[in-house]
């Protein structure tokens, strides 16, 4: 059972989780498209695990790390078990006339995973689901003035995060079943500003339309998994998991203001509307396979579909139509010995993996696609004292 030490662990865990919140929502960098939608999606790919194998892991078991991309696979958690990840990333984006180049860091996740007895699990955390973090600047030309031009500003910061509970029930032999409700929040502040840039005019003024919306509500989703072994040295494993549509709250809050050509703003800021309508958020399909010889190897192969055509924003300035999105990752990780004693690195686990994902927009009318390549290790460190599974 759980002692007052192992308790007050537990709690400062939940603490550092909830003062996490706005760090999780801080952006990776200038993000161009994040300008669409709700954002950059961070996806449901799971933790350092699945992540190491291309995104993959949505029927592949585990009993060290916390199983968060599939909530039915936490019956496989044998002692409390918490992660805390972080993300980094430099980024280079470019035109036909300009590089620019940054760096930033977030909180990647939090997640807590408890047993509650031999057939029931639970884990708790917070996550990112959406950045947006752009700025971006267009010279467009004015009707019927051909010495002028129209210099057009759009800026946007902000993004979701979400808080869960979720929980694995061992229903039979090979059969788990498993369900999460998450609580989605967050903030995006977007602007676009628009000024004449003429020769007669020597004071550029900057009009801009600001734009805050502000969302909340619970997104569920629920999952299963079918473990079976062909033999002693092999086993696969099938797994779907369905996240429902939800419609999102959303309070939305408009205002104009001018803008000198340092960013100051001239005037009173004027508002314009505050009313609160839903962005309806569209489901999201998930299915994978794996095989592994219950020992030292597993190989994932996982595929997804969202139907972004039917998001419906509650936003006049992110209004653009979304296309259906899909996404396949394969990967695997490998231990040469995980019993070694004398070899440290026969007991490393390594891990692998490949995914490409259409993106649900086409700047254009050109199509995008995110490809990638992972790969990751797991260092084998002294085990702490279980939290015994009660009985």
């Amino acid at each position: 059972m759980l002692t007052t030490k192992k308790l007050s662990g537990a709690l400062l865990t939940a603490a550092a989780t909830l003062f996490a919140g706005s760090a999780l929502g801080q952006g990776l960098g200038n993000s161009p498209y994040s300008r669409f939608g709700l954002g950059d999606n961070t996806g449901n790919y799971g933790g350092v695990r699945q992540l190491g194998m291309g995104g993959t892991g949505l029927a592949a078991p585990n009993t060290v790390n916390v199983n968060d991309l599939n909530p039915a696979l936490l019956t496989y958690t044998t002692r409390t078990t918490w992660e805390a990840a972080f993300n980094g990333q430099v980024q280079t984006v470019r035109n036909a006339t300009s590089t620019n180049r940054v760096g930033s860091g977030t909180v990647g996740y939090l997640a807590l995973a408890v047993p509650l007895n031999k057939r029931w699990a639970a884990s708790a955390g917070l996550k990112p689901y959406s950045s947006v973090d752009y700025e971006a600047t267009q010279l467009v030309p004015v009707n019927g003035d051909p010495t002028s031009r129209g210099y057009a500003k759009y800026t946007g910061s902000g993004g979701l995060s979400q808080a869960y509970l979720a929980s694995g029930l061992h229903v039979l032999r090979d059969l788990n079943l498993g369900g999460s409700a998450a609580y989605l929040f967050g903030t995006v502040n977007q602007g676009q500003g628009l000024a004449i840039i003429a020769p007669n005019i020597t004071t550029q003024q900057l009009v801009v339309a600001n734009e805050e919306l502000r969302y909340s509500d619970f997104l569920f989703r629920a999952s299963a998994h079918y473990r079976h072994q062909l033999n002693k040295d092999l086993t696969v494993n099938l797994a779907a998991e369905q996240t429902f549509q939800t419609n999102l709250k959303t309070h939305r809050l408009r205002t104009t203001e001018q803008q000198d050509a340092n960013g100051a703003v001239i005037n009173n800021t004027v508002q314009l509307s505050d009313d609160t309508g839903n962005s309806t958020l569209p489901a999201l399909s998930q299915v994978g396979l794996t095989v592994d010889n219950g020992r030292n190897w597993t190989a994932s192969v996982d595929g997804s579909y969202q139907q972004w055509s039917r998001y419906q924003p509650y936003s006049l300035l992110s209004s653009q139509k979304l296309s259906n999105t899909w996404r396949v990752g394969a990967g695997g990780e490998f231990t040469p010995d995980p019993g070694s004693v004398e070899h440290y690195f026969q007991r490393v686990t390594y891990r692998v993996g490949l995914s490409v994902a259409q993106m649900p927009y086409a700047p254009l009318g050109t199509r995008l696609y995110d490809r990638a390549v992972h790969w990751g290790f797991s260092f084998p460190l002294p085990t702490a004292t279980p939290w015994n599974r009660p009985r």
